[in-house]
């Protein structure tokens, strides 16, 4: 499973590449939505898992690109408390899921493997 992970905080993404690398997940990640849509121009991935709040180019911003270049890529939403509403308009643009910050592993390994298999369900 190839994952990008998408989020404005430098130690969350260096600490879920880490965490999932070490689960043998093949994770990369990258601090904007514009650095993400540029990965997934040039690397493949199976799921990317993308927070909703970035400055610059948005999550949703994000999303909507993904989902127009690139329909059968798989997005896991991150959102806080109180963008739950936000979350609920990714779904809405074409989201796998979304997880709620913070984090428990078992529950993203869990999430992931699901958007994989769904994205494997539909013959890609």
């Amino acid at each position: 499973m190839r994952v990008l992970v998408v989020d404005d905080e430098q130690e969350l993404v260096e600490a879920l590449v880490e965490r999932l690398t070490l689960r043998g997940v093949e994770a990369a990640g990258v601090t904007s939505g514009a650095e993400a849509l540029e990965r997934i121009d040039s690397e493949t991935y199976d799921v990317v898992l993308l927070d909703v709040k970035m400055p610059g180019v948005g999550g949703l911003e994000v999303i909507k690109r993904i989902k127009e270049r690139w329909p059968r890529l798989q997005v896991v939403l991150l959102t806080g408390h109180g963008s739950a509403e936000s979350a609920r308009r990714g779904m809405q643009l074409g989201a796998a899921e979304y997880l709620m910050k913070p984090l428990k592993l078992e529950e993203l390994m869990a999430t992931l493997r699901r958007a994989v298999g769904g994205a494997e369900g539909e013959g890609s």
